[in-house]
Parts: C-alpha cells; sequence; structure tokens
C-alpha cells in the first residue's frame, strides 16, 4: 500500500491546530524547566508497601470502573483529601464535594468546558502559568491582565479593571488566581488582599479560579487560608494535584467545587474515571505518610533553591534580580535589558542547557528579561555546572555579566 504523504494527512486534520510536537530527544543534561519533582524524594519503598496493602485488600475492585467508590473517585483517597484541605488550607468540605481528575490539567480544562466560549473575558494575573495561556489562547478566551507584586496579584488594580469591565457591559467569567505560591513568581496573596479579591468577585458578580497546585510547598508551612476556605458565598472553584508533593507521574489531581458546579463538571468528565490503581495507592500512602513526607521534602526543595542562589550568586552577581521565593520549585529570574531570554534559550539549549524563557509565562508585562528555573529535578552538582555554562554563554553573547565582576567565568 502507498504510504500516506503527510501533505494528504494535513488535508484530513483540522485547520486550527497547533503546530506538531517534535519526536522527545530525552531530557537535556541540564534540565530547569517543567514541574519535574526531585527523584530522591520519591518515597519508593513506602509506595511499593502501600500497592501491596491496597491490593491485597481491595484488588479486586479493579473490576469495576469507579472502583465502587463512583464517577468522583476512590472515596478513601477523597476522605483523605477532605482532612488535608481542612488542615493545610482552611477549607471545610466533604468527600462528596471533591472530585479526582487526571491531573490538575484535567480539572482545568473540565471548569474552561463548564465556563468558557470563544469570546468570553477572563481575568488572570499578568505573569502566569504558561499551561493556561495556552489553553485560554485555543479557546478564543480574551485575557485581560492584573499586575503582581511581592504579595501576589494586586486588588486594588483587579477593582479597577472589574470596573472598566463593569462599565463596558461585560462580566468575567472566572478570575483565574494562583494565590498561594504564584508560578512563576513565587509570591503568596496576602490574607488582606485575599479578602478584598473575594469581596470583589461578589461585587462584581462573578466566580474565582483558585489554583493551589504548589500550596503545600511552602518552607515554614505558615500559609494563609485559601480563598476557598475563607468563602462562603459558593464563589471559589479549587484545584490542587499530588504532581508536586508525591510524584508528577502519577496524574492525581482533584476539584473542590459545591455541588451545583461540581455535578455539571461531571458530566463532562466522560473518560469513565481517572487512574485507579494511583488513587489506591497514594490513598493508603498519605493516610500515614503524607506530613512526614511534605516535611522532608520541603527540606531537600528549599536545600536545592539555597544551593541554585548561591550559584547565581557566584556566577552572575549583581547581573541579575530575582526574589527568593518562600516555598514552590521555581525561581523567577529578571536579566539586564541587553538579555533576550528567548534569544538565550536557544543559544542553552544548542548547549544542554533548558531554561524557560519569559515570554510563555506572562501576558502583560514584557517578559523578554526573565527566565523561570525549575530546581527541584536537578541535584547539586547538576545544578552548578549548569548555571556555571549558563552564565558563560550569557558572557559570550551578550557580555553579560561581565568579566570583571566574575573571573571564575573565563577560568572555564
Amino acid at each position: 500500500m502507498t504510504r500516506l504523504s503527510d501533505k494528504a494527512l494535513a488535508n484530513y486534520m483540522s485547520a486550527d491546530l497547533p503546530p506538531p510536537s517534535a519526536r522527545w530527544q530525552g531530557f537535556p543534561a541540564y534540565n530547569f524547566v517543567g514541574g519535574h519533582n526531585a527523584p530522591e524524594s520519591i518515597p519508593t519503598d513506602l509506595l511499593r508497601q502501600a500497592t501491596d496493602r491496597v491490593l491485597q485488600r481491595e484488588g479486586h475492585t479493579l473490576a469495576f470502573y469507579g472502583l465502587e467508590s463512583g464517577p468522583q473517585g476512590y472515596k478513601p483517597l477523597r476522605e483523605f483529601l477532605a482532612k488535608k484541605l481542612h488542615k493545610y488550607s482552611a477549607i471545610r468540605c466533604s468527600a462528596d464535594d471533591i472530585l479526582i481528575t487526571s491531573g490538575s490539567l484535567q480539572a482545568m480544562d473540565l471548569i474552561n468546558m463548564a465556563f468558557l466560549k470563544p469570546g468570553d473575558v477572563v481575568v488572570a494575573e499578568e505573569s502566569n502559568y504558561g499551561g493556561v495561556k495556552t489553553r485560554l489562547a485555543r479557546l478564543g478566551v480574551e485575557v485581560v491582565t492584573v499586575p503582581l507584586d511581592d504579595q501576589g496579584m494586586q486588588t486594588d488594580q483587579l477593582e479597577k479593571v472589574l470596573e472598566k469591565l463593569s462599565a463596558d457591559g461585560r462580566t468575567p467569567r472566572y478570575i483565574y488566581t494562583i494565590p498561594t505560591i504564584h508560578n512563576p513568581t513565587g509570591s503568596i496573596l496576602s490574607l488582606t488582599r485575599r479578602h478584598h479579591l473575594l469581596q470583589l468577585a461578589e461585587t462584581f458578580d462573578t466566580i474565582i479560579f483558585e489554583d493551589e497546585c504548589y500550596a503545600d510547598l511552602i518552607w515554614d508551612q505558615q500559609r494563609p487560608p485559601s480563598l476557598r476556605g475563607l468563602d462562603n458565598s459558593g464563589r471559589v472553584v479549587y484545584i490542587g494535584t499530588f504532581s508536586k508533593t508525591i510524584a508528577p507521574a502519577f496524574r492525581v489531581g482533584y476539584m473542590v467545587a459545591d455541588p451545583a458546579i461540581l455535578a455539571q463538571i461531571l458530566s463532562l468528565k466522560t473518560d469513565a474515571g481517572s487512574g485507579a490503581l494511583e488513587q489506591m495507592v497514594l490513598a493508603e500512602f498519605c493516610q500515614e505518610h503524607f506530613d512526614d513526607h511534605l516535611l522532608k521534602l520541603n527540606g531537600l526543595l528549599k536545600s536545592k533553591l539555597d544551593h541554585l542562589t548561591a550559584t547565581l550568586d557566584e556566577y552572575f552577581g549583581t547581573a541579575i534580580e530575582y526574589s527568593y521565593p518562600p516555598g514552590g520549585i521555581f525561581l523567577w529570574v529578571k536579566f539586564p535589558r541587553a538579555v533576550d531570554t528567548t534569544k538565550l534559550d536557544a543559544i542553552a539549549q544548542a548547549d544542554g542547557i533548558a531554561v524557560n524563557p519569559g515570554k510563555g509565562w506572562s501576558w502583560g508585562q514584557d517578559a523578554s528579561q526573565y527566565i523561570r528555573l525549575c530546581f527541584a529535578s536537578p541535584d547539586e552538582q547538576t545544578i552548578s555546572e549548569g548555571i556555571s555554562r549558563l552564565a558563560q554563554l550569557c558572557q559570550e553573547e551578550f557580555q553579560i555579566p561581565e568579566v570583571s565582576a566574575n573571573t571564575s567565568i573565563t577560568q572555564q
């Protein structure tokens, strides 16, 4: 048979698809992108033990879609989450208020399916998660942005945005926010601004979409209550994940919403249920070990962040700027105006270094001077070597940092 040509194949596919993905060639040697976690943090032995126990006890339920727990997900996992969310996020909910999803990205897609259509308006922080940007762009949604500072979204500016939209006869379908360990800036929305945000949502009659995927990763465990925990109006739809606390490859996320919203979203989740074994293992592990694991993980991540910032200081000195984040897995780094980080990324990739240039993580501001570095996955030696190489490339291409300010670059 004659092989189907690329041109003929294109005739069968939709015309509005994104560019095709390149064939995966493995991770780069110095990988500072993605939301990967620390390989050494995965509690392999405890997860194996949890798997043995839960399969011996309940393995027969794998014969049923939903594990005899219904379409919202494995009930023991939802019961654990109800307790965990109350303890860490001040959310009062029951297992019936929680939907298990295939990662938080599925939760995001379901919310967008339920709330958005082309031409709708969404309000979001101007620097933001790249996955949100691409999703809203594909849906044909208009995004109106609000600036941030070290206390998160500037709600006084949000009020002005909402007033202008209201004057134009428009209401945002939702306000999307990452209030606790923002991606990419690492900021935490202050308690005063949280109350103001909730008040504004009520005044302008809109929904808040709260993404707390990084909220458990706080070095001192001092965190304000979630917006969902402070809300008593039912306006906040909340999502979280186990990707950042246990393992990304589990692909288990969750959503908390009022019954009417959850029932509608559940009607859109037509995948016959998220991965069952993952849910069973997580429930078995987390009920006994989650708190201890989280404490150890945060200690490890903070140690890696300390090493990254010390290495940046060594090789870049005052040529770059960053704010030390109170948690998370990312550092948002600002370069001098002479450095175009999109160009830097292309040069770095050729040398086996992967970074996220800022343009992919911002709507409103000119983020061409920024990069996002994920410090969770690489070990300390890899961090040192990767940042040293990055500094050398910056010096060669942009003359930043100046050699006189950092003689170690010339000694490579």
